[in-house]
């Protein structure tokens, strides 16, 4: 196995690689450790492009053994240039991360995926989280694949398509009376009380490390050089936290030519303790979510504070983006590139605006944006974009008076 123990991000006490998520010492959270030293001697460019297509081309660099019989593989999206929105924006490149693409239309795909193999390395036979919408679905396709069955948690009053887009596998959803943070209290009680395999919380650990794997397959569709900066929707934190350190380690095998990317981060208006911390120079604090970027909706983000040093030490920022720009931002994102992202995408591309706008990046700049998710999963704040011309079934009367008026 690649990995070798589990050790805590705060005071670096070692733990066994079992369904663990926080320090018994100090109640941190927990990081996979590798071997290092083996890892450079045996894990070069040459043998991650002769993996499959597929997440599981960096299985070296996962906490979990790569699946003999990959099912419903998520990973390796495409990463396609996006010039006239480069234009709008006045930065010099721009590509679209598409994890869109992802079996169940999400990022959320890649940190099951590991997940759920350690859940099966463990012998758990249900998987569990809690959720905005999208890790639910991703959990209830990933067990539907693997034959487990699936349980997940989640706000009561979440978008009708993305209960649908997990209800189609047959989990059991569970509807709870409050925000998606009593939904996160609730299954982390339970996580004590049941023996499942709960994907954000006893297998946070290895359920983490698949967001890596989006900074690897950036430098590798690049042609292994960096790009100057990456802009990614924060929620939990842990996406944008993981990306960071999916780049430094590329860089300490040596796979990877260019120096650190600026990370970008955005949230919403209606939740934004992570930005806010950034901003203040602060702990996060936590709040109580209204926004119209559910996905987003995390008022007590578990890696918050981890975002901002990533932040800070990368050189990016984190930027607050108001309520009233995300549906404006989703739908110039889809009328400059043809990619219809969701609410986080909004956020995204607002964060990266905000970047340009304070003159960190500019018409030189080599720039990637994550869309982690689709916009047919949020379709409300793009409605008013729906405006049908009402005509008549007359070519005549078309042409005459309706291309005229």
């Amino acid at each position: 196995m690649p990995a070798l123990s589990l050790s805590c991000r705060n005071c670096a006490t070692d733990h066994p690689l079992e369904a663990n998520g926080t320090c018994s010492r100090c109640f941190g959270p927990l990081d996979p450790v590798y071997d290092w030293d083996h890892l450079r001697a045996t894990v070069s460019r040459e043998s991650i492009a002769a993996g499959p297509l597929s997440l599981w081309r960096y299985a070296a660099l996962l906490p979990v053994d790569a699946p003999t019989e990959a099912r419903l593989a998520p990973g390796f999206t495409p990463l396609v240039p996006a010039p006239r929105l480069a234009d709008e924006l006045g930065i010099g490149e721009l590509w679209l991360k598409l994890d869109t693409a992802n079996p169940t239309h999400s990022f959320k795909d890649r940190v099951v995926a590991v997940a759920a193999r350690k859940a099966q390395e463990l012998g758990f036979e249900t998987l569990s989280c809690s959720s905005t919408g999208n890790l639910a679905g991703a959990v209830a396709a990933r067990a539907a694949a693997e034959g487990l069955r699936a349980a997940v948690f989640v706000p009561a009053d979440l978008e009708p398509e993305k209960l649908a887009a997990a209800a189609v596998f047959g989990p059991t959803i569970y509807a709870v009376n409050g925000t998606y943070d009593h939904c996160s209290r609730l299954s982390v009680e339970l996580s004590f009380e049941l023996p499942w395999g709960f994907v954000n919380v006893n297998l946070r650990s290895y359920y983490a490390e698949g967001s890596k794997t989006l900074a690897y397959e950036i430098a590798e569709q690049l042609g292994w050089e960096t790009p100057d900066a990456v802009a990614i929707p924060i929620a939990s934190g842990a996406l944008y936290h993981k990306i960071g350190q999916g780049f430094g380690e590329l860089r300490a095998l040596g796979l990877v030519d260019g120096g650190t990317p600026r990370l970008y981060g955005g949230q919403a208006q209606g939740c934004q303790p992570v930005a806010t911390a950034f901003r203040n120079g602060g702990r996060v604090q936590p709040v109580r979510p209204d926004t119209v970027a559910r996905s987003l909706a995390i008022g007590n983000p578990a890696d918050g504070d981890f975002a901002v040093s990533t932040a800070r030490a990368s050189g990016g920022a984190i930027y607050t983006v108001d309520e009233e720009d995300v549906g404006s931002n989703m739908a110039l994102l889809a009328t400059t590139t043809g990619v219809f992202g969701e609410t986080a995408a909004g956020v995204t591309l607002g964060a990266l605006r905000a970047a340009v706008a304070a003159g960190e990046l500019d018409g030189t700049s080599r720039v990637v944006l994550l869309v982690t998710g689709d916009g047919l999963k949020t379709p409300g704040p793009v409605a008013h974009t729906y405006a049908p011309v009402a005509i008549e079934a007359d070519a005549d009367a078309f042409v005459d008076e309706v291309l005229v008026a």
